[in-house]
């Protein structure tokens, strides 16, 4: 009997180990897999909820593609507001910079400025549904979800009409569930997330955001900022100097869709860009 005791335990704390690394591999591989884009035709489930033979092929190819032939295009998407001083700060900068972007606005807030929703258009830029109070949509039914999406297009649409309000959705705080995907689906929405998330919405500095950015950079990609952060505006202009001398294009999304395809930006190639 005491033999076993200690066989007893060592098979348990084994058992526990293949499954803590068991699970470990299986959150790996979701994050490997994470959609950056959910177009309104794709199979939504096979993208959120991806089945075991796909996470295998991720963990074994590392969940990158190589980086030949992939199209070297960045867009720059600024999610919530508008907000007064640092939007018009932030379309001054992207002015002078020469770079389009895509502004996933809240309808409530665009409600409050009109003005600066109007300036965002006025400037070129893209304007997207960001819903109208930025809840979360992972918490919500179907129905609310629906109205979210559709109020604040609506919001939108009469302030500064754009046609990708009614055709390019990005859930807030990135939360979603298989069903709210296919809401936004019905709706005749793209689900539209990101490559590369340097955390703007915290408090980080300029040289930070700056290096993280350039240590996650793929092609294609899409990069999630924010427009009400001081430190994102300062960062912009090398970021954009750095990405054009690597030989990169900024888009707006809608056009980085016409120009890409799905499976290009949902496994991008990872870029190494040298040390500034």
């Amino acid at each position: 009997m005491r033999g076993r005791v200690p066989a007893l335990v060592a098979g348990i704390a084994a058992l526990a180990v293949v499954f803590y690394v068991g699970w470990r591999l299986w959150v790996k591989s979701g994050d490997q897999l994470r959609p950056v884009v959910v177009l309104r035709g794709a199979d939504a489930a096979a993208l959120v909820t991806p089945r075991l033979g796909a996470r295998l092929h991720a963990l074994a190819s590392g969940g990158r593609a190589p980086a030949a032939g992939r199209p070297r295009l960045i867009a720059l998407t600024f999610d919530d507001g508008p907000y007064p001083v640092t939007t018009p700060l932030l379309l001054q900068t992207l002015h002078d910079l020469r770079v389009p972007a895509t502004f996933f606005l809240i309808g409530r807030d665009a409600e409050q400025y009109p003005g600066l929703t109007r300036a965002i258009a006025a400037d070129g830029h893209e304007i997207a549904d960001h819903t109208l109070t930025h809840p979360n949509l992972d918490t919500l039914g179907e129905a609310d979800v629906a109205a979210e999406l559709r109020d604040g297009a609506d919001v939108l649409n009469r302030i500064a009409p754009d046609p990708a309000e009614r055709r390019l959705f990005r859930p807030p705080h990135g939360r979603y569930r298989l069903a709210t995907v296919r809401t936004a689906q019905v709706s005749g929405y793209d689900t539209i997330l990101w490559n590369d998330d340097p955390g703007d919405w915290r408090s980080v500095g300029t040289a930070e955001l700056t290096a993280h950015v350039f240590a996650h950079a793929t092609a294609p990609e899409i990069l999630l900022l924010h427009s009400g952060r001081t430190a994102t505006i300062a960062m912009l202009p090398e970021l954009v100097t750095r990405y054009r001398q690597a030989g990169y294009a900024f888009v707006t999304v809608g056009r980085l869709l016409r120009l890409t395809s799905p499976a290009e930006l949902n496994r991008p190639a990872a870029i190494p860009f040298p040390s500034s």
